[in-house]
């Protein structure tokens, strides 16, 4: 009775002991009397007892590899220190596991051997400047390398190109150099410019100022000409008016008959007070000379 008790327990606990639980993003690779046999993926699986061996468990997440900085030559004979990140997948366990020994370690060699090639096709200043390239080279060549190796590379990134120190000092002059060019090409910029604003700001105050000129001397001809044109219609109208009143005295006169003698009495009246201010020479009319003589010799037989 104990036997077959031991034995069942044995029994059991053997198969307890072959059950196996793939977890996610896993897979086993399995050998049956050294042989592959097949690849667990997620899930719960029993193996043969001494049988069935696991022969690698093999993750399936993304995996970075990091290499340390490798020296490297360019066209123009320059040698800096590179290094670089992988980003890669196993996506063939059975691969992965037969393919070659210490997969990360022919990735590490690989890429140190394309990335020294790529850059040996390179000057220093392209070598600076062409990162995307670099990247996209070197993620093409190793895919295809690794692809019998069950793994995939996703991305490639150059994360530090270190040139000799001679170099790095040649280049911190060359970048103080530019930048004090751009400088002196601004500050001359500026300068330019404020001349331009300061002679635009001139022409625009001497346009201004003519204008202003221009506008008072027009003003000015206008009132000159406006006075002008007010003094001559003053003048028009003092003709007028003396005029008028000549003409008013004529009218005046021959309404009240005045006859011949009267009108020549009068005109020397007129003489009178004409001959009463400062004029040194008078012409007396023929009319007036004619009454003069009449009136003397009128005077003249009064007396007698």
């Amino acid at each position: 009775m104990y036997p077959i008790i031991f034995i069942s327990a044995f029994i059991l606990l053997v198969i307890i002991s072959n059950i196996r639980i793939v977890s996610q993003s896993n897979a086993f690779v399995i050998e049956r009397l050294g042989s592959y046999n097949s690849t667990w993926a997620t899930g719960i699986h029993v193996k043969i007892p001494f049988i069935d061996r696991i022969a690698a468990r093999v993750t399936l997440k993304e995996q970075v590899a990091d290499f340390a900085p490798q020296p490297v030559i360019t066209k123009d004979n320059v040698t800096m220190m590179i290094d670089s990140v992988l980003y890669v997948q196993i996506t063939d366990p059975k691969l992965y596991t037969y393919g070659i020994i210490n997969p990360f370690n022919a990735i590490e060699n690989l890429a140190t051997t394309t990335l020294r090639n790529i850059i040996g096709e390179l000057e220093l200043d392209e070598t600076l400047t062409s990162r995307d390239m670099i990247n996209n080279r070197m993620r093409i060549v190793l895919d295809e390398a690794t692809d019998p190796w069950g793994i995939k590379v996703n991305r490639v990134e150059v994360r530090n190109i270190t040139p000799p120190k001679s170099i790095q000092e040649a280049m911190e002059k060359q970048m103080r150099a530019e930048r004090e060019r751009r400088e002196s090409i601004l500050k001359a910029e500026g300068e330019k410019q404020s001349a331009i604003l300061v002679a635009e700001g001139q022409k625009a105050s001497a346009i201004l100022k003519a204008e202003a000129e221009k506008a008072a001397v027009i003003l000015q001809a206008e009132a000159t000409k406006e006075a002008q044109i007010r003094e001559a219609e003053g003048e028009a109208q003092a003709i007028l008016n003396v005029q008028k009143a000549t003409a008013d005295g004529l009218a005046m006169i021959k309404s009240v008959n005045a006859d011949e003698p009267l009108i020549r009495l009068k005109s020397l009246e007129t003489l009178q007070k004409v001959a009463n201010g400062q004029a040194t020479k008078i012409i007396i009319p023929s009319e007036i000379q004619n009454l003069a003589g009449l009136v003397t010799g009128i005077t003249e037989l009064v007396k007698k």
